[in-house]
């Protein structure tokens, strides 16, 4: 029997950054795919997992600096593949990636990665990824050792791998963004990256070369000791998934470790930092 799902279409001024904030809200309490349109975005949450006051933890709702308008419905299994083939755009960065879905035509690029978007973490399309891929693009990667914390699609750790990483480790608390991590490596036949599902309790002991780590604020600043603390001499640290406003409360807690900010690079308030150590 098809699963019945709770559809929310949410209506968003601004729509940029609501819509990284709504997205990454909504998928804490449970949804598991989104679709972004011209006015702002729709969310899906199986019915077995909502309740009527899931929206009571989503904290941008009450935000005075955004209008938030939504309704919601009842629907049957949506075709996650069908929607986004609709509203999923091939990204390129700096004219040497390309970051496409298989119905896409391949640009022939330097780089070329294959997402299957069954959601929007990750896809490329949210400044954050962008960013990163252009400080990856800057770097050594051949023979290192890489995390990539907060993986989602995999799409990072595949791109690293793509310039020599070996071996990487990808790694995501959500269950959905870990299968689908897992199917993308694969997909870009990459034989170098292991996907695990869970949180940075999975770094103890471990060490590493490079680590990346696009995911909000709050989560980078409860886990910077432990990143600190897997670094090998001369690591790499690149952060993203927060606002340019919020670097002084990075930097402070970075710099507690020995850490220096070398690079940031900022697009549309959001921004990325490379620190070595």
């Amino acid at each position: 029997m098809d699963n019945i799902y709770i559809e929310y279409n949410f209506i968003l001024s601004p729509k940029e950054p609501t819509t990284e904030i709504l997205i990454a809200e909504l998928g804490s309490v449970g949804f598991e795919s989104f679709v972004e349109n011209e006015d702002g975005v729709t969310a899906y949450i199986q019915k077995d997992a909502w309740n009527t006051d899931i929206l009571d933890a989503i904290f941008v709702l009450d935000s005075g600096e955004f209008s938030i308008k939504y309704t919601q419905s009842e629907v049957a299994q949506t075709n996650w593949n069908s929607e986004w083939e609709k509203n999923f755009n091939p990204i390129q960065v700096d004219d040497l990636v390309s970051i496409r879905a298989p119905f896409h035509e391949n640009p022939n690029l330097k780089y070329d990665i294959v997402i299957e978007p069954k959601m929007s973490f990750g896809t490329g399309h949210h400044e954050t990824t962008h960013m990163m891929v252009q400080h990856l693009l800057q770097l050594e990667l051949e023979g290192k050792k890489v995390l990539d914390m907060g993986c989602g699609t995999g799409i990072l750790a595949i791109f690293a791998e793509m310039k020599g990483a070996n071996p990487l480790d990808a790694i995501d608390i959500d269950n959905w963004c870990y299968e689908n991590a897992i199917e993308n490596v694969e997909r870009n036949e990459c034989k170098n990256i292991t996907v695990y599902e869970g949180d940075a309790a999975l770094l103890l002991d471990k060490k590493y070369d490079v680590i990346i780590a696009n995911i909000n604020r709050n989560i980078l600043l409860m886990d910077m000791e432990v990143y600190a603390n897997c670094m090998n001499e001369n690591g790499v640290l690149l952060l993203s998934g927060f606002y340019k406003e919020d670097i002084p409360t990075i930097d402070a807690v970075v710099a507690k470790y020995g850490l220096k900010l070398e690079t940031t690079i900022e697009r549309n308030n959001w921004v990325a930092l490379k620190y070595n150590n």
